[in-house]
């Protein structure tokens, strides 16, 4: 039976786990996170799968520990496999399983390596998403491709719901490549670097909408980032206007000042270019935004900047 230690977090870190042990594999420790308090946690945990299967588990905020570097060492792995925890994994722990060290990355590699690439994925327009496991190195998401799988980015999909599919297809491209990976024929196919980049982290400030692009870019950052994450926003003389959903509409190169405005019985918001949004679900100053709460200010419309 082959072992693995586990760097686990999030959804695809408890499907990915169960999936190990479907297959049969020994998981002699888990690294995971403890949550985060002032987080919205939306996702499962990992530590629950744990305490569920008796398998044992640590939380370190650091990793990269002699202390932790020991421990898994002297598990005598096969295999380390990382699936969303967030931490960068340094090279004495990489190379302290006899066997090798694999990521589960949530985009179709070697695109959109790094951080939140399915919120990225969106915001750019990408109409696939996937999951990629792949050699682990000191470099983030730059070691050869084991196995590959993509699911549609549908044009009103939201951040949570394409990742909903990319937790599905991480589990299938997991527990479909493991027979070879664990009997040593899995065949590994080096990356095109060339053929994506790297990005960041967001924060909750990057939400904040920029009404000179057009409405389809404006309707990407806001399925990117709604509920459960902070929302697109944009600060007004009435407050902060927050878009939780959005469609593009079919109406464009309308005349008309870059403001929230209703018709039809309908909130729509116009970008600088003339192109139009339905607006579906919205906040403002921390209230349901409503046609009657937009009939109420003056001109009975918003400006946006």
């Amino acid at each position: 039976m082959s072992r693995a230690v586990v760097f686990a977090y999030h959804n695809v870190g408890v499907r990915c786990l169960k999936t190990l042990l479907a297959r049969g594999v020994d998981v002699a420790l888990v690294v995971t996170h403890e949550d985060n308090p002032n987080e919205n946690i939306w996702f499962g945990s990992v530590a629950q799968v744990c305490r569920e299967y008796d398998i044992p588990y640590i939380t370190p905020d650091d990793p990269n520990t002699p202390e932790v570097e020991q421990q898994v060492a002297a598990l005598n792995a096969d295999f380390l496999f990382s699936f969303y925890y967030r931490n960068m994994l340094k090279a004495p722990l990489l190379e302290s399983v006899k066997r090798g060290a694999f990521n589960m990355h949530g985009s179709l590699l070697p695109k959109y390596r790094g951080r939140v690439p399915v919120n990225w994925a969106i915001i750019k327009g990408e109409t696939e998403a996937g999951a990629t496991l792949h050699v682990m190195n000191v470099k983030p998401d730059n070691g050869p491709l084991v196995a590959q799988q993509a699911v549609p980015i549908l044009p009103d999909d939201t951040a949570e719901e394409v990742f909903v599919k990319v937790t599905v297809v991480a589990e299938q491209c997991l527990y479909d490549v493991l027979p070879s990976l664990l009997d040593g024929t899995a065949v590994f196919k080096p990356q095109d670097l060339s053929q994506g980049a790297y990005f960041g982290g967001r924060k909750a400030e990057d939400g904040r909408i920029d009404w000179q692009q057009s409405a389809t870019q404006v309707h990407n950052l806001v399925r990117a980032v709604t509920r459960p994450y902070p929302g697109a926003f944009t600060d007004t003389p009435h407050g902060r206007l927050i878009l939780w959903r959005t469609r593009v509409a079919a109406a464009s190169g309308s005349q008309g000042p870059l403001a929230l405005f209703a018709a039809d019985g309908k909130l729509f918001a116009r970008a600088a270019d003339g192109s139009v949004l339905r607006v579906l679900d919205a906040e403002l100053a921390g209230q349901t935004l409503t046609v009657d709460t937009l009939a109420s200010l003056p001109g009975q419309m918003l400006q946006l900047v």
